[in-house]
């Protein structure tokens, strides 16, 4: 799953795919790898032409430290952080980007430092360890510059992405939010469905000035 902090869409993803893969395999459980996709830098007008990878003029994770606007430095720092955290295993990383997403989108904290250390306390982490990983700040930004280029490779565009065990990746923009196991199960599903039919749907998107169904 590709999905970027600054994104509301990709927070709602994450906790839907949070839900499913604390389900036993008998009960519909899915597996999920967590992977960065930066919309700073796929909306980058010098990467306006990227088909791939090599096409990509403008990359975040070679950005310096404190330059650029606002909204690219926060969401490196966010990567950056998320990265180091991840070093402490994949539970540490679920729960460290689940504790970023929900102090941005669910109540409304900027994505800065202050949220990054409150979301290291919240996930559990071990702060001396986090506070040591996040000085490797080349190997940190090596690692987010693989998931870069897979994820402009692939052709991901927006977030959340999921790649599916058959090769397959789709954008799915999630307007509700849930975490109630048997809606997220239907969700995932109806997804699924649609993808997997023989109707070769590329996009369904709603008139613009339709009413938003809020769950």
């Amino acid at each position: 799953m590709y999905f970027d902090f600054l994104c509301p869409y990709a927070w709602r993803g994450l906790e839907l795919a949070n839900v499913l893969r604390a389900l036993p395999g008998d009960a519909g459980g899915e597996t999920f790898r967590l992977r960065h996709f930066s919309l700073a830098q796929g909306n980058h007008p010098d990467n306006a032409a990227a088909k791939g990878a090599g096409d990509v003029r403008w990359w975040l994770s070679d950005q310096p430290q404190g330059e650029g606007a606002a909204h690219q430095q926060s969401s490196l720092d966010a990567f950056l952080a998320h990265t180091a955290a991840a070093r402490q295993g994949e539970e540490r990383s679920w729960a460290f980007a689940l504790a970023l997403f929900r102090r941005r989108h669910e109540h409304g904290q900027a994505l800065d430092e202050a949220a990054i250390q409150g979301a290291a306390g919240d996930a559990g982490l071990d702060t001396a360890q986090f506070a040591a990983d996040r000085q490797d700040d080349g190997g940190l930004r090596a690692a987010l510059r693989r998931e870069l280029e897979e994820a402009a490779d692939l052709g991901v565009f927006g977030t959340p992405t999921f790649v599916l065990e058959d090769g397959g990746a789709a954008y799915y923009r999630f307007e509700n939010l849930t975490r109630d196991p048997q809606t997220a199960r239907a969700w995932w599903d109806l997804y699924r469905t649609v993808l997997d039919s023989g109707a070769g749907i590329a996009t369904i998107k709603r008139a613009r000035n339709r009413p938003a169904k809020k769950a």
